[in-house]
């Protein structure tokens, strides 16, 4: 007898199953990232007094996030909103002084300083984005292929044009082709005959 060997689903997979699954617009996946990210930063700014290295690491899920909860029609908009997420959330912790031209500079500083963490999120969003894009491809190029597959009678031949070409009519025993019935049907009738009388011939 042979024994049926049941892979164990490993529990991380399990626990990434059981978690939410929405799906964004390109410009809701955007706000989340933005918002995200700008809540993160003021916690950072409370309890890890402006640390780069948290604000960095925190970065990195919130990227990988918003490319897997943008709907598949909007992939490509991960990649762009990720950084524009960075910049809004890096304000808080940026450290400018005062006056608008100081707030813009301490910004400058903080993308500068913090480049590699931006790199390194958006290439993370990118390479996600690029996956999921890929696998939709596969799953559409395999739904049409099995599409096309089906029995050879059920797929009518085609003439120039893509029309349907018509079928020849082959006749059967029960009766005539209906091009002949339609011939003898048109056939004119000379006047005065009519229907063929059969005779027996008679017994001596």
């Amino acid at each position: 007898m042979y024994r049926v060997r049941v892979r164990s689903v490993p529990p991380v997979v399990l626990a990434l199953r059981r978690f939410p699954n929405p799906r964004l617009t390109g410009i809701g996946a955007g706000l989340f990232a933005a918002l995200t990210m700008f809540v993160l930063a003021c916690v950072d700014r409370l309890l890890f007094d402006s640390s780069e290295l948290v604000y960095g690491l925190l970065f990195l899920p919130v990227s990988a996030l918003t490319a897997f909860w943008v709907r598949p029609a909007d992939l490509v908009t991960a990649p762009i909103s990720v950084p524009i997420a960075f910049a809004v959330g890096v304000f808080p912790i940026s450290g400018g002084s005062e006056g608008f031209g100081g707030q813009v500079m301490g910004l400058v500083t903080a993308l500068a300083v913090h480049a590699g963490w931006l790199y390194g999120g958006t290439l993370v969003a990118g390479l996600i984005a690029t996956v999921r894009k890929v696998r939709l491809m596969r799953a559409r190029r395999r739904y049409v292929l099995a599409q096309g597959r089906g029995p050879a009678g059920d797929r009518a031949p085609r003439a120039a044009g893509g029309r349907p070409a018509p079928r020849p009519h082959t006749p059967t025993a029960a009766g005539p082709a209906p091009a002949a019935a339609a011939a003898a049907a048109a056939k004119p009738v000379r006047a005065g005959a009519g229907p063929a009388v059969v005779r027996r011939p008679q017994r001596p």
